[in-house]
């Protein structure tokens, strides 16, 4: 009589079973793995548009802490070289002269004066979406400011409104308009304070809310005349 082997191999059934168990294990861990790498995409893409927002703040904080103005120059000019005029909107018009220019190199024939406008314009890369844009005008003058050679950088992308309100230091009110240049404004003065906020996208297309604060050390114009 032939004996049987004790070892026999595994029947279809068993090899079907344990394909099975397999193919559910490597499910399992490759939406694990997807997931992981989706979660750390979208963790990236939030890092990133903080960082974008944060830079952009911060620049117009600098802006205006540096905001200045100055009796010396001619008070008859229609187009002054220092001012502060501000007109409430989705995207306030705001122009007005700063010690915030950064000057590239050493020696560099450049002054640390210029005038800044910040500005709304049409995303050349997002259909329907706005970018709130900063122009630069390097050199102050009397001449109209569409006349005057400048550099614009996008400040923010994606941009849904923004708002400026200024601290008037007289009233102890905030206000939605400044102007320097006109009599019946706040001619002469700056506001002790200007606050900042900007209502933009997250990655998710849902509204995100950021407010700041600068603060203006020069309220009354320079005078050096003795």
């Amino acid at each position: 009589m032939i004996a049987r082997s004790r070892h026999r191999g595994l029947t279809l059934i068993e090899v079907m079973i344990a394909s099975a168990i397999m193919v559910v294990m490597m499910g399992l861990a490759w939406k694990t793995i997807s997931n992981t790498a989706n979660s750390k995409k979208t963790f990236e893409r939030y890092e990133e548009r903080n960082h974008e927002i944060r830079m952009a703040l911060g620049r117009v904080v600098a802006d205006f802490e540096a905001a200045y103005l100055s009796k010396n120059e001619d008070g008859l000019q229609s187009h002054p070289r220092t001012m502060l005029v501000a007109k409430a909107g989705r995207f306030p018009q705001i122009r007005f002269s700063t010690m915030g220019h950064r000057v590239l190199w050493a020696d560099a024939n450049e002054s640390e004066q210029t005038v800044i406008e910040y500005l709304s314009r049409t995303s050349p890369d997002k259909a329907g979406a706005t970018d709130w844009v900063r122009r630069e005008q390097r050199r102050q003058s009397n001449e109209p400011p569409e006349d005057q050679a400048s550099e614009y950088d996008v400040l923010l992308t994606d941009v849904k409104d923004v708002k400026l309100e200024f601290w008037n230091w007289k009233n102890l009110e905030w206000q939605d308009t400044w102007d320097t240049t006109q009599s019946d404004g706040q001619k002469g003065m700056l506001p002790s304070r200007v606050r900042i906020t900007v209502t933009t996208f997250d990655p998710a297309g849902n509204d995100y809310k950021v407010s700041t604060q600068a603060r203006i050390v020069m309220q009354e114009p320079l005078n050096f005349v003795q």
